[in-house]
């Protein structure tokens, strides 16, 4: 009974792979015009996946997936679109994952090439709470009450989330003058940013803001206003490529991704994953061919 039960499963995945394998081939991608870049984590131990996505016409889809998450994934994923696609990309969205950068100044030239704002605000998240952390553990220690205990979602949540009794504990915390009311006034400073409209306006903004960061002794802060500072131009693109691209399609895709992952109770294997993630992401044509039953 195991062998039958084998020998079908077998003969679905060899199916599905024939199928995908058809589709890929047979795949239209002239209309190619925008890109979105990330990686995910599809299982445990630190193993990720690069994802190149379709985010520029109505239709999001799956482009490529590689293994890894190097220079050389991300190349292995615009080598298999091909010279072609990759010339006539418009528009790129990544986050700051520097082999990304490289292959995507290499490779993606003449593109305009957009720093993903989710993950500048994801950033933003985690330097909060690592000071927010940090000064939970040194109030007791100072003798002072552990006012920041239970605080964590009261710094992180957007106000609009918050709670009745999360909103008063906010207003409580930001009587004190401690490092973590600093870093939420400034986090919600920067909120501004994405109120200007002109990149000129909008970079002078960047500036005074990573100053001010970098005066205010907030360790992880200054080291994401230098980081911020690095990737200026790439930052300020948002705003020549605004209306062109939307960088919620990629965290979208991610977590259909996700879902995808979830249901299979985790892959066994990088192949499988690739083909589970094309068959139900990739918007792929079917084989036209006669079905046998028995």
């Amino acid at each position: 009974m195991a062998s039958i039960f084998s020998t079908s499963w077998d003969s679905v995945c060899r199916s599905v792979e024939h199928a995908v394998e058809w589709g890929l081939a047979h795949r239209d991608l002239s209309g190619v015009m925008a890109v979105g870049i990330d990686e995910i984590a599809w299982h445990k131990g630190h193993k990720y996946l690069t994802l190149v996505y379709d985010i520029g016409g109505d239709v999001k889809r799956l482009l490529a997936v590689a293994e890894e998450r190097t220079e050389a994934s991300l190349r292995d994923c615009l080598a298999g679109l091909g010279a072609t696609v990759c010339g006539q990309v418009r528009f790129v969205c990544s986050d700051m994952w520097r082999p990304y950068l490289t292959v995507i100044g290499e490779c993606l030239s003449a593109a305009v090439h957009v720093i993903d704002r989710f993950h500048i605000m994801q950033k933003f998240g985690k330097a909060l709470d690592e000071i927010r952390a940090e000064e939970a553990r040194q109030l007791p220690r100072d003798g002072y009450e552990p006012v920041l205990s239970r605080s964590r979602w009261c710094l992180l949540k957007r106000p609009e989330n918050l709670s009745d009794k999360q909103t008063v504990k906010l207003r409580e915390l930001l009587k004190y003058n401690m490092r973590s009311a600093r870093a939420y006034l400034l986090r919600k400073d920067f909120q501004r940013f994405r109120e200007y409209r002109s990149p000129i306006w909008a970079g002078k903004f960047l500036d005074e803001w990573t100053t001010r960061a970098m005066r205010w002794r907030l360790g992880p802060l200054k080291k994401l206003a230098r980081t911020l500072r690095d990737h200026r131009p790439l930052i300020l693109n948002w705003f020549h490529a605004k209306g062109e691209i939307s960088a919620g399609a990629v965290e979208g895709l991610n977590n259909k991704v996700k879902l995808v992952t979830r249901k299979s109770y985790g892959f066994r294997t990088a192949k499988v994953a690739k083909l589970a993630l094309f068959h139900n992401l990739g918007r792929l044509p079917e084989p036209e061919f006669t079905r046998k039953f028995c």
